[in-house]
């Protein structure tokens, strides 16, 4: 699980929304609620932010770690 995953999950489950319910309020599909909380690697960048919206939040830049070596 990534940390956007986790985010969400832990979000919902903090407001006591299944994904059903989160997945209504935030106007988009169930199953991208799923993917979502499931870590898919490749998802809409305007879905995530219309889910991250309920929250307060959204995608933004953030510096990776890198190793030494790379």
């Amino acid at each position: 699980m990534n940390k956007l995953s986790q985010f969400v999950k832990e979000k919902r489950k903090g407001l006591g929304l299944t994904q059903e319910d989160l997945s209504f309020k935030a106007g988009v599909g169930l199953r991208f609620v799923r993917d979502l909380e499931q870590g898919k690697q490749s998802l809409m960048m305007d879905k995530v932010n219309q889910v991250l919206s309920l929250f307060g939040h959204e995608l933004g830049p953030v510096k990776t770690e890198r190793d030494e070596e790379s």
